[in-house]
């Protein structure tokens, strides 16, 4: 008897009948798990095609509305605070304009705290003295006691001027035929109107200060100066082949290096016959040691190419044997690859950009968890910034070794959970495949932890090619390259390019021996006193 409201099924008596029952209901739960296995598959697919269309979203809308680097450019910071700063200087000034007592208090604390102007500028006294010069009570004359004097920073705008070169010719009353005269000086524009000092301000305004040519030619109109766009390209093109067997021997300089960073970025040049621009590429090579206490003065060297193939960064480092610190481009993977004594160190900043771009979207933990992990490793670099090799490698040994650890333990097992297509999965593996150049800073303490030294390097040229839009060819890419690594090198020295280009053109066209070309690189014109560098 079966209990009222009871609907359990009835099964049946016979043993057979049972057994065929139980097959069927079997095959039905084996084409149930099937079933339910595939909706699993296509929900992690559509979860994998979602998360990564929604990092596509968020990154295109970055790209259009954002900002394109995963932090606010130091240059467009600094605007913001200059903005800042000088509305509260108006809301100052106004204010001093209502009350005499603070503005005198303001003046007070302007004088305790500015500081002395440089000993190497000339100074120009302006003396004020009283319209009287007797005594009021006595009419008896007055004797000076003391003087305040007060400095102020002025300034001539850039101005030019002609220089008059006179040779005068002697000769003799009683012999004839005897005339002597000193001989012309060299010219780097033989026949042409400026001096090297010209020339070279020419060339740091356009490849230093980012301005065009034909902006310049702008700006000498404004003193009356009329010398046209196409002129001042001759004068850039000359000097241009004149440098370049410095440029040359700092590259040949900077393959001795043990370690070498090296970046590439585009370069847009025209293209002859079509009237359009194409693509060609500046890459970098650059050294800077002193952040281990390396004795080699810093350096980069731009070498331009038309395209973006191993073969360019093959020719650029033909003959190098040492720690080469790139991102994972292939092309440089392909360098160490050939067995030619390249060893790669991968970038940190590149791993870490994988995720920075996961985690802007909040949507990401861990994307977000990583950033946590790598920054503990920009930490531990912070401490060691400057200290010789050795203490580096020591301290790395210590700190950085358990972290890198525990950091790619933890990749590899929040992989595995990931679906294959997901974004983060993405990320995880760029690390993960580069993880033998990724640590290799532990064991040399000259190895930085990123390539942002090259990348620094690479930045004006950005801005240049902003302002300037391309450059006249692969002839003018090269151009551009090779003064570019005079300007770059000048900078990364805390020398003025102006000064140094002036005196290197000069030199050259009087005829420099090739035998003493090291003593043209710029690290040597830092060198100098400052009261001789400004003279």
């Amino acid at each position: 008897m079966r209990a009222a409201g009871d609907d359990t099924p009835r099964l049946p008596k016979d043993p057979a009948a049972l057994r065929t029952l139980l097959l069927e209901t079997l095959a039905r739960c084996d084409t149930l798990s099937a079933e339910l296995g595939n909706v699993a598959s296509e929900r992690d697919a559509l979860a994998a095609r979602n998360e990564r269309l929604q990092h596509l979203l968020l990154k295109l809308q970055r790209r259009q509305f954002g900002r394109k680097s995963e932090q606010l450019p130091e240059d467009q910071l600094l605007f913001a605070f200059e903005e800042i700063e000088a509305t509260l200087a108006a809301n100052e000034a106004e204010g001093a304009k209502q009350s005499p007592a603070l503005r005198d208090s303001r003046a007070k604390r302007r004088r305790a705290g500015r500081g002395r102007l440089p000993a190497h500028l000339p100074r120009v006294e302006v003396v004020l003295a009283p319209e009287a010069t007797a005594c009021p009570c006595c009419q008896g004359p007055l004797v000076e006691i003391g003087v305040d004097a007060a400095e102020r920073l002025d300034v001539i705008p850039a101005r030019f001027r002609v220089v008059v070169t006179k040779r005068p010719k002697l000769a003799c009353r009683t012999c004839s035929g005897v005339v002597l005269q000193a001989p012309a000086p060299a010219r780097l524009i033989e026949g042409g109107m400026p001096t090297e000092a010209t020339v070279a301000h020419v060339l740091v305004s356009r490849y230093a200060d980012h301005l065009p040519l034909y902006r310049q030619a702008q700006i000498l109109a404004r003193q009356g100066i009329e010398i046209g766009r196409e002129v001042l390209a001759h004068w850039t093109g000359t000097a241009a082949t004149e440098i370049v067997p410095v440029v040359r021997r700092m590259q040949e300089l900077l393959l001795r290096s043990p370690r070498l960073f090296a970046d590439e970025t585009t370069m847009p040049v025209l293209d002859p016959g079509r009237g359009q621009t194409k693509k060609g590429f500046a890459w970098a090579i650059a050294r800077d040691d002193r952040p281990w206490g390396g004795t080699d003065p810093p350096a980069v060297v731009f070498h331009y190419a038309p395209g973006r193939g191993a073969k360019h960064p093959k020719a650029l480092l033909a003959g190098y044997s040492g720690i080469l610190q790139c991102d994972g481009y292939a092309a440089y993977k392909s360098l160490a690859a050939a067995g030619e004594g390249i060893t790669l160190a991968f970038c940190w900043s590149h791993a870490r950009r994988e995720f920075i771009e996961l985690a802007k979207g909040k949507t990401a933990p861990i994307a977000t968890e990583a950033l946590r992990r790598i920054a503990a490793l920009y930490a531990v670099e912070a401490e060691v910034r400057g200290k010789p090799a050795e203490i580096r490698r020591a301290v790395r040994q210590e700190k950085s070794r358990p972290l890198v650890e525990d950091l790619f333990a933890w990749l590899s097992a929040q992989l595995a959970r990931l679906p294959s297509g997901s974004p983060t999965a993405g990320a995880i593996r760029y690390t993960l495949n580069h993880r033998d150049g990724l640590v290799r800073f532990l064991d040399d303490g000259r190895i930085e932890l990123d390539t942002n030294t090259v990348e620094r390097a690479i930045r004006p040229l950005c801005l240049s090619r902003k302002n300037a839009l391309f450059a006249s060819g692969d002839d003018g890419g090269a151009r551009w390259a090779a003064l570019a690594s005079l300007v770059e090198t000048c900078k990364l020295n805390g020398v003025d390019p102006q000064r140094y280009l002036a005196d290197l053109l000069t030199r050259l066209v009087n005829g420099w021996p090739n035998s003493r070309i090291d003593e043209l690189m710029p690290w040597h014109c830092a060198s100098a006193p400052v009261a001789e560098r400004q003279a």
